[in-house]
């Protein structure tokens, strides 16, 4: 639905106020809030009269801007204009609200309507209460249409539960054929190097049902949208969840942090699985009973981590090109794995403005992820403005 931008001078069919002409710089901002589809409003109080609300209301909703003052009083719930009851309802109670609030404080809420023809609405409510040059005050604020945000976050959820079907559904076929070849192999005079690929199998096996059900169950979906996400997350927290996973596995792990900022911006989800590959490949390439460490310190503007094993390390002709897609080192063979886990790694950490590279090789293999800090002193990037990493080791 196209939604207008202009903005109103007059509206005839409302309240006593609603157009009301606004001139000068109250005139433009009203304006800029109006730009991007949104429907700036403006309610009087404590008398709370619409004084203002813009075109786009009507042409999202098919009401008069007479209906928005009739919710607001409570006098909306006749048939004519039912639908805009709940919205009346928030504006009411943040009007009332607004008495014992602080002026300029933000209130975010969302709710849903009907349009004239019967068709669900999302709104955000977005207002604030402003003191007026005559010692008045007013509610003011946005209604934003969340309809096409949801719908994207209804396909995301259809298509992340067709993926965890269609991949679910042949693992689970494996999963069985496994455990039946497990169960039959010393009858069938399978030998040991054949039952241990039969096990690495069913390790990959459970690996990919795990992930499926931590990136793309039901529940997970189901929860995108509900609540703002969040975009930072404490470097000790990265660490912790880090040492844990050592844990977990059965191995001890050592932590090592100095000076660390009370947070990084970033996709909490994302760098957290940066950071759980490079584990991930520390337990692989290493005995199981050596300890794995775990460092973060302040560098330059930003945070490095370390993750530390006591393997063999990476071979120098693996190098290169150890965080190339698909690409597989020497060590790699009879292991489980795709060559895609340090590719994705640096992806994460490229578009976070952050640097994913090789440390030291001596007595074991070491990886440093650098992420820039908040209070870095300089602006952090989004997303890494410079060539492609896929395919250089050095920054």
């Amino acid at each position: 639905m196209t939604r207008s931008t202009a903005a109103s001078t007059s509206a005839p069919d409302g309240p006593q106020g609603i157009g009301a002409d606004m001139h000068g710089i109250g005139h433009q901002f009203r304006t800029i809030a109006e730009l991007a589809g949104d429907t700036a409003f403006s309610i009087d109080l404590p008398a709370r009269t619409l004084r203002y609300v813009s075109p786009a209301f009507s042409a999202l909703l098919g009401q008069p801007a007479g209906a928005l003052q009739q919710a607001i009083a409570g006098s909306g719930t006749d048939a004519t204009h039912a639908e805009l009851a709940p919205l009346g309802m928030v504006l009411a109670a943040a009007c009332a609200d607004s008495a014992a609030g602080t002026p300029g404080a933000r209130s975010v809420c969302e709710v849903d309507v009907h349009n004239a023809d019967g068709h669900p609405i999302a709104l955000q409510v977005i207002s604030t209460v402003v003191r007026n040059a005559d010692g008045s005050a007013s509610l003011v604020g946005l209604l934003r249409d969340l309809t096409p945000q949801r719908a994207l976050l209804a396909d995301q959820r259809r298509f992340a539960s067709m993926l965890n079907h269609e991949f679910r559904t042949p693992l689970a076929t494996i999963d069985g054929a496994i455990q039946r070849l497990e169960s039959t192999a010393a009858s069938h005079g399978a030998d040991e190097p054949t039952r241990q690929r039969y096990r690495k199998i069913a390790v990959a096996v459970d690996r990919l049902i795990a992930m499926l059900d931590e990136y793309l169950s039901p529940d997970r979906m189901a929860a995108i949208g509900k609540a703002r996400q969040p975009n930072t997350i404490a470097p000790a927290e990265l660490l912790d969840a880090g040492a844990k996973q050592v844990r977990d596995a059965g191995r001890e792990a050592t932590v090592e942090a100095t000076e660390l900022p009370q947070t990084l911006r970033g996709e909490p989800e994302g760098l957290r699985l940066a950071l759980k590959v490079l584990v991930d490949n520390a337990l692989l390439f290493s005995p199981s009973g050596t300890r794995v460490a775990l460092g973060a310190r302040r560098s330059g503007s930003g945070v490095e981590f370390t993750v530390r094993d006591a393997g063999g390390g990476v071979p120098p002709e693996d190098a290169e090109r150890i965080f190339d897609k698909g690409y597989r080192g020497r060590n790699a063979e009879g292991l489980p794995g795709s060559g895609l886990g340090l590719y994705m790694a640096r992806s994460i950490v490229d578009v976070h403005g952050g640097m994913l590279r090789l440390g030291a090789q001596d007595g074991g293999a070491e990886f440093r992820l650098w992420l820039p800090a908040l209070d870095g002193g300089g602006q952090q990037r989004l997303a890494s403005s410079g060539v492609s990493s896929d395919n250089r080791n050095d920054h």
